[in-house]
């Protein structure tokens, strides 16, 4: 799609979206304005993410790519935050879901289809395996730090509850942080993938900057107006929150890093879409899911972050094979194959929970 039409087609769903919501139309109408309208904004939002990217450095552009393509995602769950604080607990179900659905999103689908469509082109792809043994880590890392809240939930009220999801949180928080300074910083010789992943730039550096603030303006304002269908839309075809937030939200929010990813692998830059998928995933668990529990914290109502049995299972078992297939840095179509159907199996459980 070349850029005149992406942005006719930004514009117009966009607006749409718009007035589909302040028109106060029927929701189901909105609900599939919103997902349309998200998806070009996320589009454009991967787009001017990769522009960016391209002047601040590779590894910079891989944190940047997962960062504002995680940005969907984190806007959705913070309105949802916000809703839940004002007296509807039960939406916090569904932002755990979604963070469920984003880092197996991610992990199998995202890095799916890349493996798949690129491993189509070119029969065997190779990226950094010293970046692959950390990713595994701090992956089995996200899979530790979520269980252990879940396990001993069952044994503390909620008051020692809270104290443990905020202290989890934290040295989450602080575990990410000092990746972000070991991969970027003390050993980013060591993780750097192969020069010239970013590609050529399309805009200039001010453009770039520009077209992504005004995308993450515009997925903020979607983002509210998809927020307020879910609830209806839920009842309505009987859907459960689970299901909403971890595989409807979860695909809808990583519209972004589903393009870039996809586009790179194509271009057979394995290694920048592996960084997206699997950078993506680790953001989500490492950093994005503790924040959005202090976020709460400080809006009067607390999230936990303890999540349910059945949430836990899909994040170890996507951990597990996305750990057997990416730690030798080097992948095959059919590894694709693997990882999809895993999703698709998934999806099917939680869809008829």
């Amino acid at each position: 799609m070349n850029n005149r039409l992406m942005f006719i087609c930004l514009i117009a769903t966009f607006v749409i979206s718009g007035i589909t919501h302040y028109a106060g139309m029927n929701n189901t109408v909105q609900f599939i304005a919103s997902c349309v309208a998200i998806l070009f904004v996320a589009g454009f939002l991967g787009k001017a993410t990769e522009n960016v990217a391209h002047y601040a450095g590779e590894r910079i552009g891989g944190f940047l790519n997962a960062t504002f393509g995680n940005a969907a995602e984190l806007i959705i769950s913070i309105i949802l935050i916000k809703e839940a604080a004002n007296g509807n607990p039960q939406l916090f179900d569904m932002v755990k879901a979604s963070i469920t659905g984003s880092i197996i999103g991610n992990m199998l689908l995202v890095l799916g289809l890349s493996l798949l469509l690129g491993g189509i082109k070119y029969k065997t792809q190779s990226f950094n395996p010293v970046l692959a043994t950390y990713n595994a880590s701090l992956m089995q890392l996200s899979v530790v730090a979520l269980f252990i809240p879940a396990m001993f939930a069952y044994s503390l009220n909620d008051r020692k509850t809270e104290q443990l999801s905020l202290t989890v949180a934290a040295i989450l928080i602080v575990c990410y942080l000092l990746w972000l300074y070991f991969s970027m910083v003390t050993h980013k010789d060591q993780v750097t993938e192969v020069k010239g992943a970013n590609g050529k730039a399309e805009w200039s550096r001010g453009l770039s900057i520009i077209f992504l603030i005004a995308a993450t303006v515009m997925v903020a304002f979607v983002s509210e107006w998809l927020v307020g269908t879910l609830e209806e839309i839920s009842h309505r075809f009987g859907l459960s929150e689970l299901f909403i937030g971890a595989f409807v939200i979860a695909i809808i929010g990583n519209a972004a890093e589903h393009s870039a990813a996809v586009m790179l692998a194509l271009k057979n830059k394995i290694g920048a879409s592996v960084e997206i998928a699997i950078g993506s995933s680790l953001q989500i668990a490492l950093f994005v899911a503790p924040v959005l529990v202090f976020i709460s914290f400080f809006m009067g109502e607390p999230m936990n972050i303890v999540f349910t049995l059945h949430e836990l299972l899909a994040i170890a078992v996507a951990v597990i094979i996305a750990v057997a297939i990416s730690r030798d840095g080097s992948t095959s179509w059919y590894e694709g194959v693997l990882l999809i159907a895993v999703y698709l199996i998934l999806g099917i459980a939680f869809f008829l929970l």
